[in-house]
């Protein structure tokens, strides 16, 4: 990396400097991220124990639930800590891990919402051909793909964003290593990296909708078929938690990365950045378990189990 020793170390501005909003802002923050741990680890906890979870579907849903505690995990621990200390500082190698693994889940969880949206795509589109389909070898190839292309996607943005010379303030005037705030503590012509950067972010996006956006074609095409109402409902209820998710994950994202830099608003970019990188990795386990039977009574009986374990013991 080029005069990677100019700069050793950046501090954070941080969400805010009012002093009287530390503590509940603290306090908030921590109250979400035991939500997110919860929540997440809970559904891979629930598919991994309840044999009838044991399908393309809930196999997607687990693995997006671990990319949405990862992505929280790389952001929210040391914001909370930086409303506790006077210094909210991070070093140059942790900053670019930070940016780094937040890149990679949040790369993966957008290839999975696609492959997602083919897995129901499968399932309404070609029940009777479903198992021959999404068989569990094709599953896991798909899994391993997103793994694969989420990597890549992120060793690019972090070589882009990293090879460039930091030489002028090291303050990030952000809560954590983002592209925007980073590449604007470069003293390099960073032009050309913010260039790489808003291609690359439109081809995955564009990539990864078109993906989503076919099979759901598809899929609408096949419900006007399907004449009784129960049908109906029982493939719009088969879909509805995934396009939420899509929807609100999509929505924030393009909001976020796909502005021209000229347009940034640092203020604005923090609060969609809360929304971004803390709070919809809480909304997602919600989404997927209030809107879902199966998911709901894996839950039940979970619960029940608990109950009759501490009554035996006690």
């Amino acid at each position: 990396m080029k005069n990677s020793t100019v700069m050793t170390e950046f501090i954070f501005a941080g969400i805010t400097h009012d002093p009287q909003l530390q503590i509940p802002l603290f306090l908030v923050f921590t109250l979400i991220y035991l939500l997110t741990l919860v929540g997440n680890l809970g559904v891979v906890t629930l598919i991994l124990l309840d044999s009838r979870l044991h399908t393309p579907m809930y196999l997607f849903l687990s693995h997006l639930s671990l990319m949405d505690f990862g992505y929280s995990t790389a952001v929210t621990p040391k914001v909370m800590a930086g409303f506790l200390m006077e210094d909210k500082v991070i070093s140059y190698n942790a900053c670019a891990a930070q940016f780094f693994f937040f890149a990679v889940f949040l790369a993966v969880d957008t290839f999975l919402l696609s492959s997602m949206a083919h897995d129901r795509h499968a399932a309404v589109c070609k029940p009777l051909h479903y198992t021959n389909i999404m068989t569990p070898r094709v599953c896991a190839w798909m899994v391993v793909g997103c793994y694969v292309l989420g990597f890549l996607v992120a060793s690019v943005h972090t070589w882009n964003a990293f090879s460039l010379s930091f030489c002028r303030s090291n303050v990030i005037d952000h809560f954590f290593c983002d592209v925007t705030p980073v590449l604007a503590l470069s003293c390099s012509d960073s032009n050309r990296s913010e260039m790489v950067f808003f291609v690359l972010v439109s081809v995955n996006i564009i990539f990864t909708i078109m993906v989503i956006l076919v099979s759901y074609l598809f899929i609408f095409v096949t419900i006007l078929r399907v004449r009784s109402s129960e049908g109906h409902q029982k493939a719009f209820s088969t879909c509805a938690s995934h396009l939420t998710s899509i929807s609100i994950f999509y929505g924030a994202g393009a909001f976020m990365y796909l502005q021209p830099g000229s347009r940034h608003s640092m203020d604005t970019d923090k609060m969609a950045s809360v929304c971004y990188a803390v709070v919809i990795p809480m909304l997602n386990p919600l989404i997927y378990s209030l809107r879902n039977r199966e998911v709901k009574s894996a839950l039940t009986k979970a619960v029940g189990k608990a109950k009759s374990s501490l009554r035996f013991i006690s």
